[in-house]
């Protein structure tokens, strides 16, 4: 086991827990194996450079030859991004594969658990490459401006993080995946009419009912403005509530931005990211567009992070297959998006997705230009003072939807419970899929650390019915044994508005 894997710092533990209890029912050090992988890389660079892959294919096949037994993989997060990479890598052709033929995958692995896998990619990914920021900060940020500016202290705090982010070319493989037909548009999301507030508003009984006001701003049932989670970035809390028609009207009425002056950037110091190189004319323009939808955000990072981008889409791809069974799909770039991939023809190897929900996640952000004396600064933030008045849970900037903090339920789950359910064009060897959902319960009190219950990104890792699960599946139980599918969320009525062809 590698050190930092079973804890991340004393006392805050990661992988420790589950290791323990699998220990106790006789897993050691020559039947069990921590995977490590540089995650600052693409997957397929973490093979150029250190051999990772190769390493884990040889692990693999090492214990299944000793033990007799097939392996139960367990990633968690970008890992089950990673291992999905792996699974079409250890049989595709070498040199750009590991050469294991076609039936690798079936006579190895047995079951892949994937714990909070953000198989759809998250939001967030976006807003840190945007504006180095993500509801956290963008909070610190409003309430102390001059501690991640460089106002008081000339840290440059945010640019250095955006500097630095902008080199690790992975953090594009958890960037939204499907386009509109996964997150939806102006127009629709899955989660279209959702909310996230137990305590239902008394305006509906004063007549207020689903419509729009005479401003155009659309109006949920509730009688307060409704949350377009297609919209995946708005700048204004305007343009985020607006109805479709509207939104099409005015893109009309938008002027053509004139101020083509450079940014002064003489005292921006040693910290230079390629927003310096826009004009104001540019920052405007992207402004000026309102509303981005998933389908848009590629675009838009490619005007923002050029270099960046440059290199990532050698290495990604975020669209949807009409067949991923053709010979364009067996290029590395596609591995990890399962949307353009398939599952291998293994009938036997069953497939989890494991995660959290009943915790407020990100979806969708609500932004702003910032002021144009601030040269050195990023020039995009979100507004945090947007915010309460939406049913969605719009919370200083952000749209929150259902998941475990970090991953929507709908990235975690979709694809368990639909495009590898049963033989699909995506899992053409028909693998068993299940979805387990664990309810976020928070610690009752101290002694209960971060929480036996807890639904959260990491903290589930501690999670006793997720530990029993994956101890019985490890143990040689199968999916059905340990109850088939667990779901608490709206994950089925989010599914039946997604129209992807299986």
């Amino acid at each position: 086991i590698r050190h930092q894997a079973d804890y991340f710092a004393p006392g805050y533990f990661v992988w420790a827990v589950l290791i323990e209890n699998l220990a106790r029912i006789g897993y050691e050090e020559k039947n069990m194996y921590m995977a490590s992988y540089d995650w600052r890389l693409t997957f397929q660079n973490t093979e150029v450079r250190d051999q990772s892959l190769s390493r884990l294919k040889s692990t693999i096949e090492s214990m299944v030859r000793t033990s007799g037994n097939m392996a139960v993989v367990i990633p968690h997060s970008m890992g089950s991004l990673y291992f999905l990479h792996f699974l079409k890598w250890v049989e595709a052709p070498a040199p750009m594969g590991g050469g294991g033929g076609p039936d690798w995958v079936a006579r190895h692995i047995k079951a892949t658990m994937n714990i909070a896998g953000p198989f759809l990619g998250v939001p967030k990914a976006f807003a840190g490459i945007f504006s180095a920021e993500a509801k956290d900060i963008a909070v610190a940020r409003a309430i102390a401006p001059g501690v991640l500016d460089n106002d008081i202290f000339g840290l440059q705090t945010l640019q250095y993080i955006m500097k630095v982010t902008r080199t690790w070319d992975s953090c594009l493989s958890m960037l939204p995946k499907g386009g509109k037909t996964i997150w939806g548009d102006a127009s629709w999301s899955p989660k279209e009419g959702y909310d996230c507030s137990t305590k239902k508003s008394d305006d509906a009984a004063d007549g207020l009912v689903k419509g729009q006001t005479e401003s155009g701003v659309q109006v949920g049932a509730h009688g307060k403005p409704s949350a377009h989670y297609g919209r995946m970035v708005a700048f204004g809390k305007e343009a985020a509530a607006m109805s479709h028609e509207v939104i099409v009207n005015r893109k009309k009425e938008i002027k053509t931005p004139t101020n083509t002056t450079l940014r002064n950037t003489t005292a921006c110091g040693d910290v230079w990211t390629e927003y310096q190189e826009l004009t104001w004319d540019d920052v405007e323009e992207i402004a000026s567009r309102e509303i981005f939808n998933a389908d848009d955000l590629v675009e838009v990072l490619r005007k923002v992070a050029p270099k960046l981008m440059a290199r990532g889409e050698d290495n990604w791809s975020f669209n949807i297959a009409d067949d991923p069974s053709d010979e364009k799909y067996q290029h590395y770039r596609y591995w990890a998006n399962p949307l353009e991939t398939t599952l291998p023809n293994a009938p036997d190897m069953e497939v989890y997705c494991l995660y959290g929900v009943g915790i407020p996640t990100e979806r969708s952000y609500i932004y702003k230009v910032s002021p144009s004396a601030d040269n050195c600064y990023i020039p995009f933030r979100i507004d945090t003072s947007a915010d309460g008045g939406s049913e969605g849970c719009l919370k200083g900037g952000v749209q929150f939807v259902d998941g475990d903090e970090t991953v929507p339920a709908l990235s975690a789950g979709y694809l368990c419970h639909a495009p590898w359910k049963g033989k699909t064009k995506f899992n053409p060897g028909g693998s068993p899929s299940y979805v387990r959902e664990y309810k976020h319960a928070p610690p009752s009190n101290l002694l209960e650390g971060r929480g036996t219950q807890s639904g959260a990104h990491v903290d589930i890792m501690g999670n006793f019915a997720l530990i029993e699960d994956i101890l019985k599946v490890a143990a040689g139980m199968t999916g059905e044994d340990i109850g088939g599918n667990r779901i608490f969320s709206d994950l089925r009525e989010w599914s039946e508005r997604i129209k992807l062809k299986l």
